[in-house]
């Protein structure tokens, strides 16, 4: 500020105006956010043309439960990472229009991202390998899974948790950046193997004509 009356009222409707047009942006983007989330979750067939071969793996026929799921976290995602960046771009353009040092401001919360980067290293490993195994379709919403000793329905399917539901009743949550391995029951052609000692069944009478034949 520069302490002329007139001079800081330009500067503050300059701001003003910055802020204005960040809110704008940002509700266009949510708007065209959810036309896409509502699209992928109604199926539309638009998506089924060849510049959108890219989203393949994402759009592919699902039941309508699990094609929300991945839509509604796909979105997630999407609107999270709009709205960080807007802010971050609004807040540092408002700082330059008051003249505030954004130099020296950049430098420090440099230097706390990077702090908070090392000690939140799990959580963003997490958030990743969510990201990835929503994309990818490894696995979803309905599908029978097998990660180490854990086998049950995938019940929630999260950016860091994933919930299953084991054959016995009992819920575990996975943790999508430790998952290294797993399998998809609900894919391919699984085939449940024979319970131990199961065998072709014999006759009562097979062992005495053994035995009367010794």
């Amino acid at each position: 500020m520069t302490g002329n009356w007139e001079n800081d009222w330009h500067i503050l409707a300059g701001a003003g105006w910055v802020v204005l047009v960040g809110l704008l942006v940002w509700a266009g983007a949510q708007f065209v956010i959810s036309r896409i989330v509502n699209r992928i979750t109604n199926g539309y067939a638009m998506f089924k043309k060849p510049h959108f071969r890219w989203a393949a793996p994402v759009l592919r026929t699902l039941d309508h439960a699990r094609r929300v799921q991945r839509a509604e976290t796909i979105g997630s995602l999407l609107r999270s990472v709009i709205t960080v960046v807007i802010v971050t771009v609004v807040v540092i353009t408002v700082l330059q229009t008051l003249g505030m040092p954004v130099a020296t401001l950049l430098t420090s919360v440099g230097i706390l991202g990077v702090a908070v980067g090392f000690g939140a290293q799990q959580l963003i490993r997490d958030f990743l390998s969510g990201i990835f195994i929503t994309l990818e379709d490894q696995f979803g919403i309905g599908d029978v899974i097998e990660c180490g000793e854990v086998v049950g329905v995938v019940e929630s399917l999260g950016l860091r948790i994933t919930r299953v539901r084991g054959d016995d009743g009992a819920v575990w949550y996975l943790r999508n950046g430790e998952i290294l391995r797993v399998g998809n029951r609900s894919q391919g052609t699984y085939v449940a193997p024979e319970p131990a000692g199961a065998g072709p069944e014999t006759s009562p009478d097979a062992a005495p004509e053994q035995k009367a034949g010794e």
